[in-house]
């Protein structure tokens, strides 16, 4: 004990010293690997760093903690012992790890006191698929997409400090949804870890929780669920409300919008004894920290108690729905509308543990019909979620795939799960027209084609006669609009279908809103406008709207829009369907969508930074399984590429490479000389290359491979090849 006593003190004197100079977090995000770089010139006509580098066959291993260790494909970790908490320090390789951004504004935000809705997220033990940052070839994963409904995301595992993968945190972040992970002390094991940090004085647990801290910070997610589920000493459960009170306080100052919930598990008296409620026996831990997850075997008698114990702080107190339905519990599965129903009347916010229920025990070939089925059965008690910022762009991506396009061209076939590529998803939902036999729209994921990533948005309806046209809401916005702003809709319509596809939106303010200068809007009012279509885009806008009003490759339709606003909320984007001209008889469409933009005009005009400082470092070579048919023999290329831009002005980087081969593929030959080949996403200021077949030199001469860095800006257009960053890796065959 009194070893596991100093090390956590000399564990705090070192997190004093970090705390003492917290920009240099930021630096450590960014450092650069520690692994060996090649030689380096500047080729200035072309501006483009060279790399020459002499193949061998023997390379530094990398540390298994963030690389697997059979591919070296970057992967996200946790830590299984209070000793590996105490010794982690940011280290150069996290970086691969670390979430884009904080979330993106919504409304209502996290902060209002209202009823909100947690998803704790526990798979299969976790850090499946999940785990690989850059992505994999998965084909039938799990995917989350009704992020408008959800306010908090909980990665749980079983691991002793769960690190949500940072896929997930990327994905809710895009969202504006609050992502925590998840400390967790069970079993006999539990016990001593909790005596050796929580029996002994304050030193102890604040170094804990100190590290607890830095990790959120480091690794840009917003904090913590705290489970202790092993009973403690007096001594021990006697320190947990001031290690929530210290954890809490630091979490705020460090992490903007920090939470920090405790789990209904361990009593004031230091049992192990849930108790489905909060009461007299855990309040001092709920007063001690943001919120309470309730136990699941509740009745509608604990949260008649529990209004009493609350007080004003019912929508801290999250009430726990086991998605499994195991146990003595209201509700669950297809059924757990009834316990939101209870929730809800009382008040109450509610935790939903494992809604991937649907995808572990049903058929994972009907899995988004079910887990729309789900959702949809909880609609009427979830909060709809606004978006609030400028640019909104979204290509409906779900983050996998059976192939991947860009701008309507195929680049890849093959399955791919990438939970970063995920885009803004919608309301998904149906929409029914008051009346019998009435007109319906009904929108739906569709991996069987896109328009950018690896699925679109799929809307079937019907228009019935005396009607003229249906219309849904695909995304509720709370955004003060600038004067101008510019719109943008691809889609396609399946078969001989001539129904007319057109952006509808609500606009409204306190005051009057002036929508192409006509005054539409009095006080707490809103009403459907459709904007004027842009048929010749303005000159210096021409790389964002130059495809308008064009027909597209793959039977792609854009449209643009031009809006002139003074003094306007922009609230809700609709897609409307109309008759065709003369059309009197009942009329059935398909549509696809594969993207929508609302793009400040005056955003278009900002120049883009370039991509800057590219370098390459831990070279790996293999020698490939077989040769190219008719070729030399070939070789196996992984490395890490590194570089520097402002995360905040992009999506992502799309990565390429000319005269290789995607690894996996050397029967295809090397690509064609000069045309990039893509190799996939990054959404840091890295990537690292795995297994990518290159021809081996010929003796006397050296191969080469060329490495671009494209930067996919936040407000949607291409950016031209000369702007994408450039490096170059010469490589010769050693001297025999």
């Amino acid at each position: 004990m009194e070893a596991a006593g100093t090390g956590t003190r000399t564990a705090a004197r070192r997190q004093e010293r970090r705390m003492r100079a917290p920009t240099t977090l930021e630096k450590q995000r960014d450092q650069r690997p520690a692994g060996r770089l090649t030689r380096r010139r500047i080729e200035e006509d072309q501006e483009e760093a060279v790399f020459r580098e002499v193949v061998s066959f023997t390379a530094d291993p990398l540390p298994v903690r963030y690389y697997d260790k059979d591919t070296t494909r970057p992967i996200s970790f946790y830590l299984s012992s209070l000793e590996e908490l105490l010794a982690w320090t940011p280290d150069a390789e996290d970086g691969f790890n670390v979430a884009s951004g904080p979330p993106e504004c919504r409304q209502p935000p996290l902060s209002s006191q209202r009823p909100r809705t947690l998803m704790c997220h526990d798979m299969m033990g976790g850090y499946l698929d999940d785990k690989f940052i850059q992505g994999s070839a998965t084909q039938t994963p799990y995917s989350f997409y009704h992020w408008q409904y959800i306010d908090i995301f909980v990665y749980f595992s079983h691991h002793v400090v769960t690190i949500p993968p940072v896929g997930w945190t990327n994905a809710a972040h895009r969202h504006g949804v609050c992502v925590l992970g998840t400390f967790i002390t069970e079993w006999k094991d539990g016990e001593r870890l909790c005596e050796a940090f929580l029996a002994g004085d304050e030193r102890s647990y604040r170094a804990v929780a100190d590290q607890l801290v830095l990790i959120a910070q480091f690794f840009r997610f917003d904090g913590w669920l705290i489970n202790i589920e092993n009973s403690l000493s007096l001594a021990a459960v006697g320190n947990v409300p001031h290690f929530l009170r210290y954890l809490t306080s630091q979490l705020h100052q460090q992490v903007p919008g920090g939470l920090v919930l405790w789990y209904d598990s361990v009593v004031s008296s230091g049992q192990l004894k849930w108790q489905d409620e909060l009461n007299e026996q855990n309040r001092v831990f709920f007063d001690s920290c943001d919120g309470f997850f309730t136990n699941y075997n509740w009745r509608e008698e604990h949260l008649e108690r529990m209004l009493g114990q609350a007080g004003e702080r019912l929508a801290d107190v999250y009430v726990g729905v086991d998605v499994f339905a195991r146990g003595n519990v209201v509700g669950g599965r297809f059924d757990t509308d009834k316990s939101l129903e209870l929730i809800r009347k009382h008040g109450f916010s509610a935790a939903l543990f494992a809604p991937g229920w649907v995808y572990e025990c049903l058929e994972k070939g009907d899995f988004f019909q079910n887990q729309d089925k789900f959702w949809s059965l909880l609609e009427r008690y979830l909060a709809t979620h606004s978006i609030c910022s400028l640019p909104f762009v979204t290509s409906f991506c779900l983050g996998m795939g059976t192939r991947r396009v860009c701008y309507g061209q195929e680049e890849a076939v093959g399955p791919w799960y990438h939970p970063s590529a995920q885009e803004i998803q919608p309301l998904f939902g149906e929409h029914r027209l008051e009346g019998d036999g009435q007109g319906w729209v009904k929108t739906h994921c569709c991996l069987e084609d896109a328009w950018n990533g690896g699925s679109s948005l799929l809307i079937r309806g019907l228009i019935p006669p005396k009607v003229g046209n249906v219309a849904v809401r695909l995304f509720s916005l709370q955004v003060p609009v600038p004067p101008k702003i510019f719109l943008s809709l691809v889609y396609k319509l399946e078969g001989t279908s001539a129904v007319g596809v057109a952006l509808e939106l609500t606009a409204g303010d306190v005051g009057s809103c002036h929508v192409g200068g006509i005054s539409v809007l009095s006080a707490e009012t809103s009403t459907r406008r459709s904007p004027r279509p842009l048929r010749v885009p303005p000159t210096k806008l021409a790389k964002w709207v130059g495809r308008c009003g064009q027909q597209l490759s793959g039977g792609w339709v854009q449209r643009c829009y031009e809006v002139n606003l003074r003094g306007c909320l922009l609230q809700d984007l609709f897609v409307s369907f109309s008759r065709p001209p003369g059309s009197q008889k009942e009329e059935n469409f398909i549509c696809r969508l594969g993207e929508l933009q609302v793009v400040d005009a005056n955003s278009l005009l900002t120049p883009l930074p370039q991509v800057q400082a590219l370098t390459v470092s831990h070279v790996r070579w293999q020698p490939a399984a077989s040769e190219w048919e008719g070729g030399p023999a070939g070789l196996r290329l992984s490395c890490t590429l590194h570089w520097a831009y402002l995360l905040p002005r992009v999506r992502c980087f799309r990565i390429h490479c000319c005269r290789g081969l995607e690894g996996g593929s050397p029967s295809s030959g090397p690509s064609e000389p000069g045309r990039p080949r893509l190799l996939g996403l990054a959404f840091v200021n890295r990537y690292r290359i795995v297994g990518l077949a290159v021809a081996a030199a010929e003796p006397g001469q050296d191969g080469r491979v060329e490495f671009l860095v494209e930067p996919v800006p936040k407000e949607g257009f291409l950016v031209p090849r000369a702007e994408w960053g450039r490096v170059a890796m010469l490589y010769s065959m050693p001297h025999t």
